[in-house]
């Protein structure tokens, strides 16, 4: 059976990116680009970048960008979004269990949910891997989880919205294997039709996600409640893990 993550008609039918989301995103980069010193025109890799939200706002700002994803409806979408702005990205389709280039960028970033998909958990740790072998020494990951603490704090087991379209959206959430693992039905009624799916990832809390970047072979990890750099505490309202790459920083 083909894995949740694997099923184009997932992606392209789940109402994953709302308008607000898209006006986030300038914001978003202007956090980063606050916890980070990076200098103009460094490189950029965007891994599991959707529909490019996060590259195209790299690239309007001078950077280097390529953006990686496995699903071609979303590379496409970003592609026609950058041209329409005149804006150079490289877009890559790959899975992130396979792409790697070596020593080729000063930042990574993973950006909203998008690690933990692999049941097997040597296969999260190849990709981090993958990130680790792809930023140059002194490079840095930026990755963005709902973690395990917040989620425990807000759990609801379903819940249900109409979405400006008219469509309804259904969620269902049930936790799995001692809280390390979310399993999750999504359905979605629009113009009649009716998709199903279940879908599921790892929780990972701060210490975990930590360890697990620590083994993967990255420096230093340090932990914020959002992008801004605030507290990984119990106001967090995300787990923002912020990985440095062994070696000198100068010139990043």
């Amino acid at each position: 059976m083909t894995a949740w993550h694997e099923q184009d008609d997932f992606w392209e039918t789940m109402p994953m990116f709302s308008p607000e989301h898209m006006e986030v995103a300038p914001a978003e980069v202007d956090q980063i680009l606050f916890l980070l010193d990076l200098r103009p025109g460094a490189a950029v890799l965007d891994i599991c970048c959707g529909i490019g939200r996060h590259s195209i706002e790299f690239a309007r700002r001078g950077y280097s960008v390529t953006g990686v994803d496995r699903t071609a409806a979303y590379l496409t979408r970003a592609s026609e979004a950058a041209a329409a702005q005149s804006l150079h990205v490289e877009w890559i389709q790959a899975d992130a269990r396979e792409f790697v280039r070596a020593e080729a960028f000063d930042l990574a970033v993973n950006l909203y949910t998008s690690f933990g998909y692999f049941e097997d958990a040597a296969e999260n740790r190849r990709m981090a891997e993958n990130i680790l072998h792809s930023l140059k020494p002194g490079g840095f990951l930026v990755m963005d989880l709902m973690g395990k603490e917040r989620l425990a704090r807000i759990f609801t087991p379903r819940d249900w919205r109409e979405l400006p379209d008219g469509s309804l959206f259904l969620q269902e959430r049930t936790i799995k294997d001692d809280w390390t693992w979310i399993k999750n039905r999504w359905i979605l009624v629009k113009d009649g039709q009716r998709w199903d799916f279940t879908l599921g990832h790892h929780l990972y809390d701060g210490a975990g996600l930590r360890a697990l970047l620590l083994d993967a072979g990255f420096e230093s990890v340090g932990l914020y409640g959002d992008m801004g750099g605030a507290p990984y505490d119990n106001d967090a309202r995300r787990l923002v893990a912020v990985a440095c790459k062994a070696g000198s920083t100068r010139g990043r």
